[in-house]
């Protein structure tokens, strides 16, 4: 239920939005100045403020400055001696809206209405980007962690072209992102491309894109990868999946910083940084004539191999903490609290899955236990789940 704050020192308005506002289902709080109202912003999360502007004390033009240094919580300005230059100036200050008095009802509470959608998505927003930097995190401190966040560290302000290698699961994509993120490109795109989820037949299209009419469906034209990450990073993941003719496009827009779309002659100069990662031994692909070895060339001017999560057990107390509270906040539930025990036993799993696995059983034992999770939980939930049966 929404939270409205109500600052007027006349207390007939006071009383008489209260009961308009709790006639339509809202929280209400009131307070006769400034002073008071401000006192209850510290104390309190509102999902709307309506605040006059000629008020003893202090002014609501002040209240506002103040409000907005504190919360990012709509401030509606309510007056019946406003001007124009009032008015431009609330909104300079950050008022969400001016209504003059007396009140007009409906476009109240049509202002408050788009208030809350307003607060709404500051408040996904602010969730979706924190989601984004956790979910962006390299965690552990293992040994061979380090060498990677060096590693990282050493390659990433070039334009060395990176092969990541390792099993599904182990986080090369986290890899991928950390490499644009400290790059030279990091305000440019970071386009993603999963070779292993694309028909081979569409293969071609989505790299390099398509002219209208160029085949059946092709109904517009359309930019391929490489054109939408132009100016930033392309990242092939699963490339030991890419089919012959589409690496040696690949290995020509390499080469040449150009490609062509499919059905088009044009050709169209590319400025892209790409990261490849494969959980494929390539040099084994290359063997069984299933993988080009100059591109195999193209793309490992640096290697970095991921390890499995079981040689870096010592970081799974880190993730498992780092999964839930990550987890449970996007659950909107308090993380449980989880045994010395418990760990161990997730220590001792195969983890077969890497860290993808391990995710997901944290993300189990989070829905199926209460309040504490034991090793005895663990055994039944997850061993179960890892374990082959005896």
């Amino acid at each position: 239920m929404s939270r409205i704050l109500v600052i007027d020192d006349e207390k007939s308005i006071r009383n008489t939005l209260r009961e308009i506002l709790e006639y339509e289902k809202y929280l209400v709080d009131d307070a006769p100045d400034g002073i008071e109202g401000l006192q209850l912003v510290k104390e309190n999360r509102y999902d709307a403020i309506l605040c006059d502007i000629k008020m003893p004390r202090m002014d609501g033009l002040e209240v506002l400055t103040q409000v907005i240094e504190l919360t990012d919580t709509p401030v509606i300005m309510i007056s019946g001696h406003g001007s124009i230059d009032t008015v431009v100036e609330a909104i300079k200050k950050g008022a969400y809206d001016y209504i003059s008095k007396p009140l007009d009802l409906n476009r109240l509470m049509v202002t408050l209405r788009n208030a809350f959608d307003r607060t709404k998505l500051v408040d996904e927003t602010r969730l979706l980007k924190k989601k984004i930097r956790t979910n962006d995190q390299m965690i552990g401190e293992s040994e061979s962690m380090q060498r990677i966040r060096e590693m990282i560290g050493r390659v990433a302000p070039t334009e060395a072209r990176v092969l990541i290698t390792g099993e599904s699961g182990t986080g090369k994509e986290l890899v991928a992102r950390q490499l644009h993120a400290l790059s030279q490109r990091s305000e440019g795109p970071f386009v993603e491309v999963n070779c292993a989820a694309i028909p081979t037949e569409l293969i071609e299209s989505n790299l390099f894109g398509h002219e209208k009419g160029s085949f059946t469906s092709a109904i517009k034209q359309h930019k391929g990868d490489f054109e939408q990450a132009n100016g930033g990073t392309l990242f092939l993941d699963e490339i030991g999946d890419m089919s012959l003719s589409a690496q040696s496009k690949v290995l020509r827009a390499l080469q040449e910083n150009k490609i062509t779309r499919v059905g088009g002659e044009k050709e169209i100069s590319v400025d892209v940084r790409v990261i490849a990662a494969t959980n494929k031994n390539l040099k084994e692909e290359i063997k069984q004539k299933t993988f080009r070895e100059d591109l195999f060339h193209r793309l490992s001017v640096i290697i970095i191999d991921v390890p499995q999560l079981t040689r870096r057990i010592d970081d799974i107390p880190l993730l498992v903490d780092h999964f839930l509270s990550e987890t449970c906040l996007t659950m909107g539930k308090t993380p449980p609290s989880i045994t010395a025990t418990a760990i161990a036993a997730l220590q001792t799993l195969p983890w077969t899955g890497n860290i993808r696995e391990l995710r997901n059983v944290v993300e189990r034992l989070i829905i199926l236990c209460d309040g504490v999770i034991t090793d005895a939980e663990v055994t039944r939930y997850a061993r179960c789940y890892n374990a082959p049966s005896s």
